[in-house]
């Protein structure tokens, strides 16, 4: 017989969760940032197996008014908060109330960030209390055939909750209890029956994760592109990375958080893997799959045949159109816009500035008609009735050419002077229109200039140092990468750059700005044309620059105006639930 040693329990192995006392907590506020905005309310509710023990409600004056959307939210006014305590008064109990409790929010990070805020400005420590984030507990524990998402009131619903959440402090915090037992009782089946398991539980890969690891063996640590593919072998996502292992493993990690990940990883059977020679190779055959394959679960890059561009037409009187087509027939194009509004924006911008025609029909410079109410207003030379002749009407034309491609100033200045006209008569909400036409205009001309600032060049050759030495070589033509490879440290360059250009793909330019390849690949090679330590080895068939009077020296105004527009208005709202 063994004397002095006892047999441990279950309990001992962490705290059980029928004994911890849980604080489930909300609140409401003015807005997002915990900076600048303030709590109107607090509601908190204590809970310890599974019985209710305590809660802590109280309005709170933030401060400062609460926004109309606010008020319209959570149906809290200036006039309920007129007579609260502050948050100087409010904290010390909300401390007092939460002490060695276990700390429960729905999206915690949100009302905690406020929390902690509240405190630095007080003076008093954060707490240090454990937290327990019903949202992320949620997308671990619960699948998209079950709720379509994870917000407090879906969840609610989905677990029976006795309380229907209405943006409001107290009744969300009781809500979330009903949520919180629910996500309790599924985790128990899976083994989680202490804090502790339930704290690891959240910071652990999912059981899909665990399962799928396998699917990272065998993948190098180079630069190239990963492909996770369903048990059709079609492509469900596509991603690049400079070292494709690391990368590829992080998704069965539990740094991968995101549901739509996370999902994907169930669905996926393989994940196949496209080695590149350099970063920027794999960056553009990224985009270049995407485009081709349109992966299911990849967000951006997926339809770069529906941008749409503004063509000044080729026609006895010209006119501008909005085109999905670039074609070689004596057109002028500017572009690409992602939408069709955004290009008629640009389109109104320039009418603004240039009496071109706006009706859609062919006309004649030898049949006449009437006139309609634009040329009345004269907003039109009128071509259609003969008081403009052809020649009249080209200077027109070849100024709208010469804003397109080279100077924005015109069209500019007559956009502004009618910002300025309509400000002095305080016809505000009519500026703001012609503002955000005019920065559709001149982004978008800016944007295109800088390509074909590019893409007008046949063929250049490009070098950048790689981290142990060696260079990563590019060859870019019309705008378009066409050859990569690595030359290693000492060796002679002339070899190695023949090599490439020898084996680079052939290119045949079509016609627009960008002639070879999608504008989101041109500009993906100008940004790393931009990173210090390149090199140009060659640049033949042209000359890389811009126009002296072109669209970016004015794009910086409208950058800097609407940074100041954002600058200077609140962020109303908090993330719905």
């Amino acid at each position: 017989m063994v004397v002095g040693v006892e047999q441990g329990t279950l309990d001992d192995l962490g705290t059980p969760l029928a004994g911890v006392t849980f604080v489930v907590f909300d609140l409401e506020t003015t807005g997002v940032s915990n900076s600048e905005h303030g709590v109107t309310e607090i509601g908190a509710v204590k809970v310890r197996g599974g019985e209710v023990i305590g809660e802590f409600a109280t309005l709170v004056d933030p401060g400062g008014p609460i926004p109309p959307f606010i008020s319209v939210l959570t149906g809290i006014t200036d006039a309920m908060v007129m007579a609260a305590p502050r948050m100087t008064e409010v904290l010390p109990s909300f401390l007092e109330f939460i002490r060695g409790c276990t700390l429960v929010a729905h999206n915690a990070p949100f009302d905690m960030g406020f929390i902690k805020a509240a405190c630095a400005g007080q003076g008093y420590p954060p707490p240090v209390n454990p937290v327990v984030d019903t949202a992320d507990l949620a997308r671990r524990v619960l699948n998209r055939d079950e709720t379509p998402n994870c917000k407090l009131a879906t969840l609610a619903r989905f677990f029976r909750s006795a309380t229907e959440p209405y943006h409001r402090a107290l009744a969300d915090a009781r809500a979330t209890v009903d949520v919180l037992h629910g996500l309790i009782g599924r985790v128990g089946s899976l083994g989680v029956h202490t804090l502790e398991d339930l704290r690891g539980f959240v910071r652990m890969p999912t059981p899909e994760q665990q399962r799928k690891r396998h699917l990272s063996e065998g993948v190098p640590a180079r630069p190239g592109v990963y492909i996770f593919e369903d048990v059709r072998g079609e492509a469900l996502y596509v991603g690049k990375s400079s070292n494709l292992r690391n990368r590829v493993r992080s998704y069965f990690t539990a740094s991968e958080t995101r549901p739509r990940v996370r999902e994907m990883i169930g669905i996926a059977e393989r994940v196949r893997h496209i080695v590149c020679s350099t970063a920027l190779e794999a960056e553009i055959r990224e985009l270049r799959m995407i485009g081709a394959t349109k992966p299911r679960y990849n967000r951006r890059s997926r339809f770069p045949e529906r941008v749409v561009w503004l063509k000044l037409t080729n026609e006895p009187f010209p006119r501008l159109s909005i085109v999905r087509d670039l074609k070689d027939d004596g057109g002028t194009y500017l572009g690409p816009f992602g939408s069709s509004r955004t290009a008629d924006e640009a389109r109104t911008a320039m009418h603004e500035a240039l009496p071109l025609r706006q009706c859609g029909e062919r006309l004649s410079p030898t049949v006449f008609r009437s006139a309609c109410t634009l040329a009345e207003l004269g907003k039109c030379g009128a071509p259609c009735d003969g008081r403009q002749s052809q020649a009249a009407y080209g200077v027109h034309v070849a100024q709208a050419r010469h804003a397109m491609e080279h100077d924005a100033g015109l069209v500019f200045s007559a956009v502004e002077a009618r910002m300025d006209r309509l400000s002095a008569e305080q016809r505000y909400e009519e500026a703001a229109v012609d503002r955000d036409r005019l920065a559709a205009y001149v982004r978008t001309a800016a944007r295109m200039q800088r390509l074909l600032s590019l893409t007008r060049i046949e063929q250049m050759v490009a070098a950048s140092p790689a981290f142990n030495g060696d260079w990563d070589i590019h060859v870019i033509r019309h705008g378009r990468l066409t050859a990569a490879g690595v030359m290693p440290r000492g060796a002679h360059p002339v070899p190695y750059v023949e090599a490439l250009v020898a084996t680079a793909e052939t290119v045949v330019p079509g016609p627009g700005p960008t002639p070879a390849a999608s504008a989101e690949e041109t500009e993906t090679i100008l940004r790393w044309l931009d990173t210090p330590g390149i090199r140009l080895v060659r640049v033949e068939g042209g000359t890389w620059s811009l126009p002296a009077y072109g669209a970016g020296r004015l794009k910086g105004r409208i950058d800097r105006a609407y940074e100041s527009l954002r600058a200077h208005q609140p962020r109303e709202g908090r993330p719905l639930r």
